[in-house]
């Protein structure tokens, strides 16, 4: 239900009712199966806004951030993904998004709905949130409001992040308070369509706090004073600022698998040659880490390869064969290729060729390749649908590694090893290697070292398919420290996204003016202001992460 209402007029048919039709004019433009703005129910709106969002998030942090970070790498349509070839990336999706959840809000208030307007306001929140952490300075204040017919609300200005995020935190405080009666108390709450948490008020609660955190983190480095009081204010306050603390009140969202609209992305079902799959590999930045980690993830999220390499100083010139299962290789046969010979996993290095699918000699490169020698993603993730195959927004993991790292700052958020460890806890505990933790987390690399650089890692890691936070994370910490590929377009890796062409175009002076405000560095180059490589005023001054 992107659209409630949808008006259309044909005006031949309008010409022949006004000539032979007395009915008044307005009802020209009923839809008599349609439901109006003016009484369409909240509980017809959330589910859309709930799966939207949900899949807008996972499409980013499975698909192209995934790249960025480094979780995955592609082998075949690979420039944006691998080597951050971007431009003109819209916006328009979230403000679609945004739109339906303003109606959602709007109702939701008329019919004192208080659970509705919290569930709103969190979503305004998240959304609103990617947005700016994406793009920098975008619409906020005056977006929404084009019906409204104003120049200024038509072609809106564009504000400042430092007022977006006050603006987030601000909603977010509202919807703690709008969420924080018992169930019973709410009118309107019909469970199933609530898609996250089934009409749970102290769940979506303990979201919107949890979402506290994430952005005062955020603003840890350019606004330090504010990060430490607000996340202080939350861990001293407990019963008024409940929070996520377990992986049963993670917000996360299964997906039905009925149709290619509704699947996991990028599933082998709905997509039947399976290249949307085969195309996506680990990347040897996460593999070698967690293989150094002797990380039980590893086998959940990838498959080991099917033919692993062998090269054997013993052999004649000239070998080039299966034996048991295994490719045998003299070393001229190799002579300066890259190659891993690794018996178990093989990741693909980052942005390491603008052919990545002839990687580790693979018999079949090109766009159709099946590479033997490298591991393809496990086989859950061909599947439409599955226990593990969910949208995550924000996990018990993630709030254990910001306090973590709030309480390495020094701030009174706990106890940073207890919540180090914690993390990794509720990471492996989503993944189903629970059972590993206690050998786990006495592994040298993963014995807590006190630093932040570790707990970042580790919050990285528990990223997997949800890495846009892990991208933020670096942008703001530099950690972890990776690294851009020798194909990648820059040096460095991206910063945020490019600004889309009709915004500078159609909205060019409010465009151009938050433009100018990004800073050039020396890798925006002939994009100049408007650049992956620019930096956002979350950034500027902060000599991060680059």
């Amino acid at each position: 239900m992107k659209k409630l209402i949808k008006k259309s007029i044909i005006f031949p048919l309008l010409a022949t009712m006004l000539i032979f039709s007395c009915k008044d004019l307005s009802e020209l433009n009923e839809n008599p199966n349609g439901v109006g703005p003016e009484s369409v129910n909240p509980n017809l709106v959330m589910p859309t806004v709930l799966t939207e969002v949900a899949k807008s998030y996972v499409n980013l942090g499975y698909q192209d951030i995934a790249g960025v970070v480094q979780h995955t790498q592609k082998d075949a349509w690979s420039s944006g993904h691998n080597d951050y070839d971007w431009s003109n990336q819209s916006w328009n999706g979230y403000y679609d998004i945004l739109r339906n959840n303003d109606l959602f809000y709007n109702r939701s208030v008329e019919l004192n709905f208080e659970f509705h307007q919290g569930v709103s306001l969190v979503m305004k929140s998240f959304v609103f949130g990617l947005i700016t952490d994406l793009w920098g300075d975008a619409p906020y204040t005056n977006a929404l409001k084009g019906e409204a017919g104003a120049v200024g609300d038509i072609l809106p200005a564009f504000d400042g992040q430092d007022k977006i995020y006050a603006g987030i935190i601000a909603d977010l405080e509202k919807a703690n308070t709008l969420l924080s009666k018992p169930k019973a108390e709410y009118e309107g709450i019909v469970d199933n369509v609530d898609v996250y948490y089934g009409g749970d008020p102290t769940k979506w609660r303990k979201m919107a706090n949890s979402l506290l955190l994430r952005y005062y983190m955020r603003l840890s480095v350019k606004q330090p004073d504010i990060a430490k009081a607000g996340i202080e204010k939350i861990v001293g306050n407990a019963a008024q600022y409940p929070i996520i603390t377990t992986n049963s009140e993670d917000a996360t969202m299964g997906f039905p698998g009925n149709s290619d609209a509704d699947a996991w992305p990028a599933n082998a079902v709905f997509d039947a040659s399976g290249s949307n799959y085969r195309r996506i590999k680990m990347c040897a930045t996460l593999v070698e880490k967690l293989q150094t980690l002797k990380d039980p993830r590893l086998g959940i999220w990838a498959n080991k390869v099917e033919v692993p390499l062998v090269v054997d100083a013993t052999q004649p010139a000239g070998t080039d064969k299966i034996v048991d299962g295994k490719r045998i290789l003299s070393p001229e046969k190799v002579k300066n290729t890259l190659y891993d010979t690794d018996p178990e996993y093989v990741g693909l290095p980052p942005s390491f060729s603008a052919l990545p699918s002839a990687y580790n000699l693979n018999p079949t490169p090109g766009q159709t390749s099946f590479n033997p020698h490298a591991s393809f993603l496990n086989n859950i993730y061909k599947a439409a649908k599955g226990p593990l195959l969910r949208a995550r927004l924000i996990s018990a993991a993630e709030v254990h590694f910001i306090l973590a790292e709030a309480a390495l700052k020094g701030w009174a958020a706990g106890v940073a090893k207890d919540h180090y460890e914690a993390g990794i806890k509720a990471s492996m505990d989503t993944w189903t290697v629970g059972s590993s933790y206690t050998a786990y987390i006495a592994t040298p690399g993963v014995v807590f070292d006190k630093t932040i650089k570790q707990v970042l890692e580790q919050k990285w890691i528990a990223s997997w398919t949800a890495a846009t936070e892990a991208w933020f994370d670096f942008r703001r910490t530099g950690f972890p420290e990776l690294k851009a590929g020798p194909a990648a377009k820059r040096e460095v890796l991206p910063v945020r996204f490019y600004y889309m062409q009709d915004e500078l175009q159609i909205n060019k002076a409010n465009a151009e003016s938050a433009v100018s405000k990004l800073e050039i560095t020396s890798y925006s180059q002939a994009d100049k202001g408007n650049s992956a490589w620019s930096k956002q005023w979350l950034i500027q001054g902060t000599a991060k992460p680059w």
